[in-house]
Order: C-alpha cells, then sequence, then structure tokens
C-alpha cells in the first residue's frame, strides 16, 4: 500500500495505474461501513485509492471541526488489511492554498434535509469531491445510503457535469442493534449509546407502517417522533419524509420515498434514513 501526501505524489501514482479505479472519499476515523465500501471498490476495479482528509470548508464555525476523531495510523492499518493500494492523505493547505475562493454549488436538493440545519455542509461536500475526482481521476467512487442525500447531491454534480464517473452507493451497515455506524457515535458516552438506536427503530416503525398500508406521511413521521421523544437525551433536529428524487416532502406516500432524520443523543447529532416504495 502506498501513502500519497500531496496532490503531486497521488497524481503520479495515478498516472502509474493499470485498469479501472475505485475511489473511496472519507474524513478518516474508519470504521467497517467505510471498510465495506473499499472491499466493494477492489473487488470491482484492478486499483483502489482511498483519501483521508477531514474537510474544513463542510464545518460550520459552530460545528466539531477541531474535535473530528482523527488516527491516521490506525487508518492506514485498517486499509491495508482489506487490500487498499493508495491512500490520499492531503494537507489543508494543499487541497484549499491561500486565496482559494472557488466553489461548486449543486443548488435544489441541498436546501432541505441536512442542508436547513447546515446550509453551507454541501458547498463544501461537492467542493471537495470535485477537487478528488479531477485529483484521482476515478472510474468509480462509492458512497454509503447512510448519507443519502450526500450521495444525491454527488450524483446530481457528476450528472450535470458530464464527469466520466459512476457513482456506486453501498447498503448502510450497522451495529448489532441497528445504530447505523458513523464515526461520530464515539462522540456517544456509554450512558447514551443504548438510546442511540432509537433512529434505527423509529425507521422500522416507519417501514412497518408502511407494509400496513399507512400512506400518509405526517401519521407516520408523527408516530417516529413520538417513539423518538421517549428516548433518554434525544432532542429531533428533523423527520423527513421525502421524493426520492428532489427530497421535497411529500404529504401522501404514493412512489419512491426517503424517510430520514437527524436526531441529537446528548451532544452527538446522527443520522439514518430507508427508501420506502
Amino acid at each position: 500500500m502506498k501513502i500519497a501526501r500531496s496532490i503531486q505524489e497521488m497524481k503520479s501514482l495515478r498516472r502509474q495505474c493499470q485498469g479501472t479505479v475505485g475511489f473511496v472519499p472519507t474524513m478518516g476515523y474508519l470504521h467497517d461501513g467505510h471498510l465495506q465500501l473499499v472491499r466493494n471498490a477492489k473487488k470491482e476495479n484492478s486499483v483502489a485509492v482511498v483519501s483521508i482528509f477531514v474537510n474544513p470548508a463542510q464545518f460550520a464555525p459552530n460545528e466539531d471541526f477541531s474535535a473530528y476523531p482523527r488516527d491516521l495510523e490506525r487508518d492506514c492499518q485498517m486499509l491495508e488489511n482489506v487490500g487498499t493500494d493508495i491512500v490520499f492523505v492531503p494537507a489543508d493547505t494543499d487541497m484549499y492554498p491561500q486565496g482559494y475562493n472557488t466553489w461548486v454549488i449543486v443548488q435544489g436538493i441541498t436546501q432541505y434535509l441536512e442542508g436547513r440545519s447546515r446550509p453551507t455542509h454541501f458547498q463544501g461536500v461537492t467542493t471537495v469531491c470535485n477537487k478528488l475526482f479531477n485529483i484521482v481521476q476515478p472510474d468509480r467512487a462509492y458512497f454509503g445510503q447512510k448519507d443519502a442525500q450526500q450521495a444525491l447531491v454527488i450524483q446530481k454534480m457528476v450528472r450535470e457535469l458530464d464527469m466520466n464517473l459512476e457513482i456506486i452507493v453501498c447498503p448502510t451497515v450497522r451495529e448489532s442493534d441497528g445504530l447505523a455506524m458513523s464515526s461520530r457515535n464515539t462522540y456517544l458516552t456509554p450512558q447514551e449509546r443504548p438510546a442511540a438506536n432509537v433512529l434505527y427503530k423509529s425507521l422500522m416503525l416507519a417501514q412497518d407502517m408502511y407494509n400496513q398500508g399507512e400512506r400518509v406521511a405526517g401519521k407516520i413521521k408523527a408516530a417516529m417522533a413520538e417513539l423518538v421523544s421517549k428516548a433518554p437525551g434525544a432532542y429531533i433536529d428533523y423527520i423527513s419524509i421525502a421524493d426520492i428524487e428532489t427530497l421535497a416532502d411529500v404529504e401522501e406516500i404514493s412512489g419512491k420515498v426517503l424517510v430520514s432524520m437527524a436526531v441529537r443523543i446528548g451532544k452527538p447529532r446522527l443520522i439514518d434514513n430507508i427508501i420506502l416504495g
């Protein structure tokens, strides 16, 4: 496994690659959800590239950029164990040199869900992904369903900017109690951790209600909210049932919809989702 610590080094290694390149962009502090993306990239391509970059542009001033967990040595060992070929670890100043002021903005679907709570977030996500795609030049890039809105935004960007790149969205990897794997789960205290699976429980409640014939989105959301409110320390940021393409909320479920939520369990803010229909 090779480690590229600069853009030029990554570009040089890319020129040496033979066959297709699968790419997994991450912010590090890896868990098995990330590793499954890497396994898929390795299985479906000749070369698997992973980036580790805690992107300052997607954090608001009041968010946890400085506290975001980091352990490069641990991450690299995990990546080597699953057969990663190249790890790209750029510096902040390499990605955003002094005077940097070019941004990629996807409008429409970014105004909902996470965009309402974190208005500058997706500008940072789309810009850094655009830069990483230009540097790594992958044939396929792999994202997790847990960050469903992010995956939809990236797919839209790639499609509308005519990028020669396929975006692969892989199923959410979960803990044994259903909690979606996330680097932010490390923020949960031992007392908060049991309450965190209320997100998954409420999504399964939505699934059950849908399976039993309920199609009024408001009724499903109300039942989910009631369940979440019973969990110790839980505070709902949003619960949404939205059109799978536009992410606009629906009143009546008639086609495929994204059921998604953001909930604070104590201080940590967790997100999760499922698709119905």
